[in-house]
């Protein structure tokens, strides 16, 4: 028998089960590529740069204890050597705050029996850097600033059930411009809050309402009743003094992670928890548009849904800060549980969720953790799987958690297997609160020690 020998390069080419990753050995080292044996590493935006894929947004699906938590805060920690920060906006379930606290980051906490506030039309970084800005600077940052108030408020106006008019926008508009003090000729701002709003709408004075372009303050007020009773019941409702009150802590934006701990809002309801996030998605996309040139930032968004379920506002923010990802340096993160969460924001064939199922395709970056056959049916449908990763979501990724599909755009999925530290698998262990809790050892007297 004749027997050749040839360098892996070549032999390649004649031994079809030799396989490489055709991914680029930069960024956070993820895992293993399970058919090719190789290391697999991300960087969306490396991978935009390398024009791998459009975008570097990211969508995480996958049933509880798949392990989704748990590779997207390793991603998060080990993209930091790469000088890239994190923002979660709006951790549901706290899960993300023992890492925060091992990296010596204390977690933004609001909620029940908490003292924390943060204004939601808190300036963030712009107050400290408004000096600096020449006049044609400030006047494209207050027109950002007016805008996505504008849009949060007209949100927050509908997940109450009122949906806001372009008249409503325009007051509005004319209302927060006044409480800023930009009439005054830029030269400096003023912190408001949505109280301040309310008053100003409720008990509007002439000037107002005339550069409103209203006949009289009685057609004024009957015209904004809708909007100016729903910020009534932001601050008299179940958030009442959470996001109305001036913010009363000091955020580190030095900080490689930062992050908002909504575990203990919980109580009071899906609706609070959808306007925390939806507050919380303003103003940190606010703050972060102010990091400085050339970082990069990640911002993670858990249970996205229930934001969009307040409403058309609200999907079109989260789709305006899906659309301009590139454009401000910014890796968005969304994390689900099935294709057909985004499709709860409202009626079959509303505008909504026409919006909300077209988010999928402003994530380049989709990573497939194990499912059910019923909910692989729908990812094989909205993502164009063939029939190997299909059975790939529904056999193989259910049989272990951290096992997932990472389908870049177009190109072949790649069935990856993410690996922890003992440390990671201790920071991100969402089942900890279902272990027994160690006895305590009893005490010299012969008591529990309590």
């Amino acid at each position: 028998m004749t027997t050749y020998r040839a360098a892996t390069t070549e032999i390649g080419g004649l031994f079809p089960l030799l396989a490489a990753n055709g991914m680029p050995a930069v960024g956070a080292r993820i895992g293993y590529d399970t058919l090719a044996g190789g290391a697999f590493y991300c960087h969306p935006v490396e991978w935009v740069l390398r024009k791998l894929c459009t975008n570097p947004n990211m969508v995480v699906f996958g049933e509880p204890g798949r392990g989704k938590t748990s590779v997207v805060g390793a991603l998060l920690l080990r993209m930091m050597p790469f000088g890239v920060k994190t923002l979660v906006s709006g951790d549901v379930k706290g899960e993300y705050s023992p890492l925060l606290r091992e990296l010596g980051v204390t977690p933004i906490e609001l909620g029940r029996g908490l003292r924390t506030r943060l204004n939601a039309l808190d300036l963030g970084p712009l107050t400290a850097r408004w000096a600096g800005f020449g006049v044609a600077r400030q006047r494209e940052e207050i027109a950002g600033v007016i805008g996505r108030w504008v849009m949060l408020l007209a949100a927050l106006a509908e997940a109450a059930g009122y949906r806001a008019t372009v008249t409503d926008e325009m007051v509005l508009s004319t209302v927060l411009r006044t409480l800023l003090g930009v009439t005054d000729g830029y030269s400096g701002l003023r912190p408001i809050t949505i109280p301040q709003v309310h008053h100003e709408l409720a008990h509007p004075d002439q000037r107002l309402w005339r550069e409103a372009r209203f006949a009289s303050a009685r057609q004024f007020l009957d015209h904004c009743r809708g909007i100016t009773d729903t910020l009534s019941n932001l601050i008299t409702g179940p958030l009442a003094g959470l996001f109305d009150a001036d913010t009363n802590f000091d955020l580190d934006w030095d900080a490689p992670i930062q992050s908002m701990d909504l575990e203990r809002l919980r109580s009071r309801g899906d609706q609070a928890v959808a306007v925390a996030l939806t507050c919380l998605g303003s103003w940190s996309s606010m703050a972060t548009d102010l990091q400085a040139d050339g970082d990069l930032r990640i911002v993670v968004r858990d249970e996205v849904w229930r934001q969009m379920r307040l409403g058309l506002r609200a999907v079109q923010s989260v789709d305006a800060d899906l659309r301009l990802s590139r454009k401000d340096r910014k890796i968005q993160i969304l994390v689900m549980h099935k294709p057909s969460d985004p499709l709860t924001v409202g009626a079959a064939g509303s505008q909504e969720v026409t919006i909300a199922k077209d988010l999928l395709a402003l994530c380049s970056t989709r990573v497939l953790f194990g499912q059910s056959t019923r909910v692989a049916s729908e990812l094989t449908e909205d993502f164009a799987l063939n029939e190997k990763e299909d059975a790939a979501t529904t056999g193989w990724a259910m049989e272990r958690p951290g096992r997932a599909l990472w389908k870049v755009e177009n190109r072949p999925g790649y069935k990856v297997q993410a690996v922890l530290s003992s440390i990671e698998r201790r920071l991100f262990d969402t089942n900890a609160q279902l272990r027994p809790t160690p006895a305590r050892p009893p005490s010299a007297d012969g008591g529990t020690g309590r």
